[in-house]
């Protein structure tokens, strides 16, 4: 099952999407919103998928589906906890500015806690005040879940996945290193997040779907130019599940908690990645592919994005089709 909230209000309205992404139905008469829907998920989700069937078999009112008119799945969420579950990512990144990985980074998942009172659609542009800040996309997954109990096991853990979706966490790279020098962590380094326009039921990713991770390339261009390509399940330290784990060591999830996977990066045999364009799986971020330039050369080559680049994020199905529509933003002077 796919859905979708469109714009037009606050929370968005919530909608069922087909399968191949080209229709939609309401879903307002169960429930107005994907939070309300999420708040009372036994009794919403078969109706839901009631309604999906028959949107399948056109055999209820219907309307094309349009990426562009997508408000974020959860516009405000309660909750948005972001993973560092791709270690070699956090690897480069820390070298990139200096610091060192602790060795408990390889067993303990990082993560950090980000504001999600504004959550961006799949076309809402980066809005920035400085190309100075170091303006940088991050292609990753997040799940939505259900109400998670404290000291949730990860053996449970998978159970309370509802949602898969991809997102564009973006990083202001300048920023970061006095914020986090002061010892609080991250802020004004993290602008609004962006969301795919479409959320998933992992049962909708067949055998995509294992393990609490997803297991298909994470499709990054950037200004039309191929950007990155990695696997999503390769090279995922830490699962899903394993992250729900960490994150209610000491509190719980209410319902439409989202929890991000962290950027999406894959090593090449004994290096930590190469350039699509010299045959590698690329990279998720602009950052890899500095530190990359960096160790290879000395010093970065690859600018970070400027006032009207454009990103593109998308995952595509086992015959070329988008999963969950594709994240399409633009740079634009705040």
């Amino acid at each position: 099952m796919k859905l979708a909230s469109l714009k037009g209000s606050r929370d968005g309205r919530l909608v069922v999407v087909s399968k191949n992404l080209a229709w939609c139905a309401d879903a307002s008469h169960i429930a107005p919103t994907l939070q309300a829907a999420l708040d009372d998920w036994a009794t919403t989700e078969p109706k839901l998928r009631l309604l999906a069937e028959d949107l399948e078999h056109e055999a209820i009112p219907m309307m094309r589906f349009h990426e562009r008119m997508c408000a974020a799945p959860l516009p405000r969420a309660f909750h948005w906890v972001d993973g560092s579950a791709y270690v070699n990512h956090v690897e480069l990144v820390r070298k990139a500015r200096g610091a060192e990985m602790p060795e408990s980074f390889w067993t303990d998942p990082l993560v950090y806690q980000g504001g999600s009172d504004d959550l961006l659609g799949a076309r809402d542009p980066i809005v920035a005040g400085d190309e100075a800040w170091g303006i940088d996309f991050e292609g990753e997954v997040a799940v939505i879940t259900d109400d998670v109990p404290m000291g949730c096991p990860e053996a449970d853990a998978h159970d309370h996945i509802k949602l898969v979706m991809l997102v564009n966490d973006v990083s202001l790279r300048n920023l970061i290193p006095n914020e986090l020098a002061k010892g609080f962590g991250f802020y004004q380094s993290k602008p609004s997040t962006a969301f795919s326009p479409v959320a998933v039921t992992p049962d909708e990713l067949g055998q995509s779907w294992q393990d609490a991770k997803l297991k298909r390339p994470l499709l990054s261009t950037l200004n039309g130019e191929a950007f990155g390509k990695p696997d999503a399940g390769v090279d995922m330290t830490f699962s899903f599940a394993r992250l729900i784990e960490h994150v209610t060591k000491t509190r719980r999830l209410r319902a439409g908690a989202i929890v991000g996977s962290g950027t999406v990066s894959n090593k090449d045999g004994d290096t930590p990645g190469k350039p699509v364009a010299d045959g590698g799986l690329g990279y998720s971020c602009i950052a890899e592919v500095r530190m990359i330039e960096t160790i290879d050369g000395g010093a970065p080559r690859t600018p970070f994005m400027r006032f009207g680049d454009t990103i593109r994020i998308e995952m595509m199905d086992e015959t070329g089709h988008s999963i969950f529509g594709a994240i399409e933003q633009t740079v634009t002077k705040g």
